[in-house]
């Protein structure tokens, strides 16, 4: 009775990657400082696996490169974890892509397969961005800061506006 009085609580996206919080507003691409593709966060990827911040299906993978990925929720929230900035030129090397696009995944489960000591031995950026590409139909609360554990911590929550 009355269910459509129900808010719903919204979804808890967690840290896909270990690393340091830092505001979307500070990526060093305008493309996400700038939020063009969406409201976010992001987090300086400090080595391991990255993992799904949601549970859903897998909507695109960046290829050949396999530094990005987008997952689709069952109530529409669209996710994007983006690893490093100009990693695009390495044409996959480092990265190993353990899921496909359409599969389904648990929060915490592994997407890709990371081998930091290369990318950090190129030099590159290795700022991880997760946004909400959809974030005009999202609001995001709670946004975290300090120290990510992957697949642990809570970045934010996103509600259905």
């Amino acid at each position: 009775m009355f269910s459509f009085l129900k808010k719903e609580s919204g979804i808890e996206v967690k840290a896909p990657v270990n690393g340091e919080i830092f505001p979307i507003e500070s990526v060093n691409d305008p493309v996400f400082s700038e939020k063009m593709m969406g409201d976010g966060i992001a987090i300086k990827y400090a080595g391991g696996d990255v993992v799904a911040p949601v549970t859903g299906k897998i909507t695109s993978v960046i290829l050949p490169s396999c530094h990005a990925f987008g997952i689709r929720c069952e109530n529409g929230l669209d996710v994007l974890v983006h690893v490093g900035l100009d990693v695009v030129k390495l044409k996959g090397e480092g990265f190993q892509l353990l899921k496909k696009k359409g599969e389904m995944v648990h929060q915490g489960e592994a997407v890709i397969k990371v081998d930091y000591d290369l990318l950090k031995d190129k030099g590159l950026d290795l700022i991880t961005p997760i946004v909400i590409t959809n974030s005009n139909e999202f609001l995001l609360n709670q946004k975290a800061h300090g120290h990510a554990e992957s697949g642990k911590t809570d970045l934010f929550v996103a509600q259905k506006k």
